[in-house]
């Protein structure tokens, strides 16, 4: 019989699956997850090119070492694993995975992705702690952060269930191997919207990978991501300055007698307080008037809320019944401002 040689076809496909560019999209479940123990129970992958064509898929079932426990101590706001618990005992345990794992990874070729991946990562740091077993090294980029990058929206965690049903993908929720699929799935929508590849889509979405090594674990960032950051921080920074300035001014407040709020109190919502430009002359018409200031809400008479104010500070004073709710407008015209 006689054997065929290998065509130029077969040549190509064969270099192009061993050095062309690999996409491997992960994610992880666990038994149980403590601050120094993750039991990892569930290691699944998706393995294709950038074409997006699928070259490996699979779950691979890991013997957790410990017993599952996916609820909070009441017994309460768990997951369920679509898996039969009962059958990870007959798998080996991490130790036995670990070597294939490590190799999929830490392919040189290959972009790591997972969605909310730095805690899959974080597991992975644990477990090869707990089983006395060397750090991986690799990249990895965040779905989730491409996906918020996308949408200039980083004031929320969007969830993969949420981005999945936005980009038309269906999954079933924490079976680790259709995780990862969904997660190529949103990463093929994203490429598609942008008509690039995926090492494109990062560059063009201003996106960077996280990194391990040695233990260690860097998160991936974006450039939308490292200016909403600093907008937030600018952000809190001149609350505080406001805070000071108002409660300095409030320090230095004594109570007349008599007046038009003679006997009243005045409690501001967070968001009126904080425009001092409007809150500090307020306070000090109140005072004029013989009226008080309090921070608390239990002690007030009246509570002045800003416009679209749905704070629990604001709920909370509204439920109580006894005080009357002001917007801005109507306390100016109570003390004739």
């Amino acid at each position: 019989m006689s054997i065929r040689s290998p065509s130029l076809v077969d040549i190509f496909l064969r270099l192009w699956y061993n050095f062309g560019v690999k996409l491997a999209f992960f994610d992880i479940e666990c038994a149980g997850v403590h601050k120094n123990i993750a039991k990892i129970c569930v290691f699944g992958y998706v393995l294709c090119d950038e074409n997006f064509n699928i070259l490996e898929k699979e779950d691979l079932l890991i013997n957790p070492r410990g017993k599952f426990e996916l609820t909070d101590r009441k017994g309460e706001k768990g997951i369920k694993l679509p898996y039969d618990y009962a059958e990870f005992k007959r798998y080996p345990a991490f130790p036995a995975v670990y070597p294939r794992i490590k190799s999929l990874l830490e392919d040189g070729d290959c972009y790591v992705i997972g969605h909310a991946v730095l805690n899959d990562v974080k597991y992975l740091n644990l477990e090869s702690r707990r089983f006395r077993l060397p750090s991986f090294c690799f990249r990895f980029t965040d779905s989730q952060l491409l996906y918020m990058s996308h949408k200039k929206d980083f004031s929320r965690q969007y969830g993969l269930e949420h981005i999945a049903e936005d980009l038309g993908v269906e999954f079933t929720p924490h079976r680790a191997v259709d995780d990862a699929y969904a997660t190529m799935r949103v990463v093929q929508a994203l490429c598609n919207e942008y008509n690039c590849s995926f090492s494109s889509l990062i560059k063009t979405l201003g996106v960077k990978p996280g990194t391990i090594a040695n233990y260690g674990i860097t998160r991936p960032q974006s450039s939308g991501m490292k200016a909403y950051n600093a907008e937030c921080t600018a952000k809190k920074q001149a609350r505080s300055r406001a805070r000071i300035k108002f409660f300095d001014n409030l320090s230095r407040k004594r109570i007349k007698r008599g007046g038009l709020m003679g006997g009243k109190t005045f409690t501001f919502s967070r968001m009126v307080e904080d425009v001092v430009e409007t809150s500090v002359p307020l306070v000090d018409r109140i005072y004029e008037l013989g009226g008080k200031y309090s921070t608390h809400i239990e002690e007030c008479d009246y509570y002045v809320k800003g416009e679209a104010d749905d704070t629990v500070r604001t709920a909370n004073a509204v439920s109580m019944g006894n005080i009357k709710i002001l917007g801005l407008a109507d306390l100016k015209e109570l003390l004739n401002v």
